[in-house]
């Protein structure tokens, strides 16, 4: 459901499942670092021993952010 929005003005959201009760998410991030797709690309891309430098290229995401995650 709707949750306000940001400082950006991007649509903020809250989760209504039990598990995930509370938790806040937007759908559409200001930084692609955030976004959970890329998260799980950058997992990805760890497993097939892809480098940071070489995922940082590829996802044009910052190295701490991969470093992170």
């Amino acid at each position: 459901m709707r949750h306000g929005t940001t400082r950006q003005g991007k649509q903020r959201y809250r989760c209504r499942e039990t598990l995930g009760a509370g938790r806040t998410f937007l759908l559409a991030y200001a930084y692609a670092g955030q976004s959970p797709a890329i998260k799980q690309q950058i997992v990805a891309m760890a497993m097939n021993a892809s480098g940071i430098r070489d995922t940082v290229r590829v996802l044009h995401i910052s190295p701490t952010t991969v470093i992170k995650e």
